[in-house]
């Protein structure tokens, strides 16, 4: 089992960010700062696949797990990132547990799931495969995201399909889903977290969320969540550029 998926499963407290700029000069960055993972996302940004695989690279020539956060649930994109060499995966938009099914399926070998063997980055490019596949299953973290209002209306459910790591929070889909937004929603979001929360780890799963700061991590740690996604190196470099620019010009 790979030292990341122990701290996963393990409840370790592991702090990571969201990799949107499309370059790996962008990754070693993140790799300099000590964070515990990072997360390469495909939904949000303009990465493809020969970049995902070369952010990836970057990531892996300094000891950072990078795991990759799918832009759909389609098992191509999947088998892709792993193939690419991804510690893990990350699928949005998990609402039904059909879809955490499927993403079991496409992310773990035969007996658990069935995901395709391929001549990958992964494997050696087919030199290793049978080492890799000795270490896939138990290597690999595979997180799902709870963002809707079906998901949590369907949450005891999901959480307690086998094969899934980590019951990823996104607290800004899920708002608009519940009608949540704004100060005014923050008390219902607050109840909807605590719920999906408690509800993975009644299931025996790790709770992750993503949070634009560290403000109120400590909060969120007393709920039981030991995953983190601080911001993403996009908001992280906007908020120092603006910190900086408005201490020059008070100055």
């Amino acid at each position: 089992m790979s030292s990341f998926r122990r701290k996963c499963i393990g409840y370790e407290r592991v702090i990571g960010t969201f990799a949107a700029i499309p370059h790996p000069v962008a990754i070693e960055v993140i790799a300099a700062t000590g964070l515990d993972f990072l997360c390469i996302d495909a939904e949000h940004s303009q990465i493809d696949r020969e970049l995902m695989e070369n952010l990836i690279r970057a990531a892996d020539a300094h000891r950072v797990p990078a795991m990759v956060r799918v832009p759909s649930h389609a098992p191509e994109w999947t088998a892709s990132a792993l193939d690419a060499g991804a510690a893990g995966v990350l699928v949005p938009r998990v609402s039904m547990v059909a879809q955490a099914k499927a993403a079991v399926m496409a992310t773990r070998y035969p007996p658990i799931g069935e995901r395709g063997v391929g001549p990958g980055r992964a494997s050696a490019y087919g030199y290793r495969i049978p080492d890799y596949l000795r270490a896939a299953n138990e290597s690999l973290v595979l997180a799902i995201q709870i963002e809707t209002a079906e998901g949590l209306a369907n949450v005891d459910d999901i959480v307690a399909v086998d094969g899934v790591d980590v019951i990823f929070i996104g607290p800004g889909d899920l708002s608009v889903s519940i009608d949540a937004m704004g100060p005014a929603g923050a008390e219902k979001l607050d109840a909807a977290i605590t719920k999906i929360a408690s509800a993975a780890r009644k299931a025996g799963k790790a709770v992750g969320i993503f949070r634009p700061s560290a403000d109120d991590v400590r909060k969120w740690s007393e709920a039981g969540i030991t995953f983190f996604m601080l911001a993403s190196d996009t908001m992280f470099l906007g908020a120092s550029l603006a910190a900086g620019a408005s201490t020059a010009r008070n100055a």
